[in-house]
């Protein structure tokens, strides 16, 4: 795989596995378009890509919206003449009781998740088409494949982006466009930090450079999907527990983070002040 001349867009790259990403496509020759909220760590990523690509740099907005997400990917391969990589990688979490959980909630984490993939890759095809050669490759998480408690709707998200993938794989068929899923475990990213409320996991958070070497993968080897880690017993084993013995997955799931009884009780007495006009919401 000859990176030089190639141009790439990595979603999400202010940070964690979107940093090292677009770093290890510029070390490999490739002009980086990196893409995040934050600008000054978007600032310091694209001096250090144009080390190895002195054409690299970035771009400031919300993928959670449309218009920025298409313009991010038109205005790369109207202002380098071609776009043949584009790393989905962009996301928020979200950690709460699904009674505290709102539909702007559900709807704001499936805009960057889920949506900004899709609207990045419909305007990606086009450019691609031109080239040949392309590559697509979508970053989900293990939470798709088991879902851990309260995250209903980051799984959500996720799921969505597997199977949205998964359908690509056969109606990009002959186009020379490959599209890859990448299914990383926990990560040690600064994601853990951002939850609405802390995660009862504490096992072991495995460095965002084996997602990196799985997004490679992906691009050198045409790779469908990687999980990453790929071999780790902890994923295997949830994956098989979730389609042999799905009810003795979901008390491991409840043994690590229950449900408080006044949890409940409080989703309840909500529920009743709502029925009987006394206003407020589930939360």
């Amino acid at each position: 795989m000859n990176y030089r001349g190639k141009v790439a867009v990595v979603t999400g790259a202010s940070s964690g596995i979107g940093y090292q990403a677009a770093l290890a496509l510029a070390e490999r020759g490739c002009t980086v378009v990196g893409v995040a909220r934050r600008q000054a760590e978007l600032e310091e990523l694209t001096s250090r890509c144009r080390r190895h690509a002195s054409d690299s740099t970035f771009m400031v907005g919300d993928l959670g919206e449309r218009a920025f997400a298409e313009h991010v990917v038109n205005d790369s391969a109207r202002r380098f003449g071609r776009l043949d990589i584009l790393v989905n990688n962009a996301g928020i979490p979200i950690h709460k009781h699904i009674y505290d959980v709102t539909p702007d909630d559900v709807e704001r984490v499936m805009r960057v998740n889920f949506m900004s993939s899709v609207w990045t890759t419909l305007a990606a095809i086009p450019h691609m088409l031109l080239l040949g050669e392309a590559w697509i490759v979508n970053v989900s998480s293990f939470a798709a494949q088991v879902a851990p408690p309260r995250e209903t709707a980051y799984t959500a998200s996720k799921a969505a982006m597997d199977g949205f993938t998964e359908g690509l794989w056969t109606d990009l068929a002959g186009s020379g466009i490959h599209a890859g899923l990448v299914i990383p475990g926990p990560i040690d990213t600064e994601i853990w930090d951002k939850d609405d409320s802390p995660s009862a996991y504490s096992g072991n958070l495995h460095p965002p450079s084996i997602v990196v070497d799985a997004i490679l993968e992906c691009i050198e080897n045409k790779l469908r999907e990687v999980v990453a880690p790929r071999y780790s017993p902890q994923l295997l084993a949830a994956r098989w527990m979730r389609f042999l013995t799905p009810s003795l997955m979901l008390k491991g799931m409840s043994w690590m983070e229950p449900v408080p009884e006044e949890v409940v009780s409080r989703a309840r007495a909500a529920a009743r002040r709502k029925r009987d006009g006394e206003g407020g919401g589930m939360g």
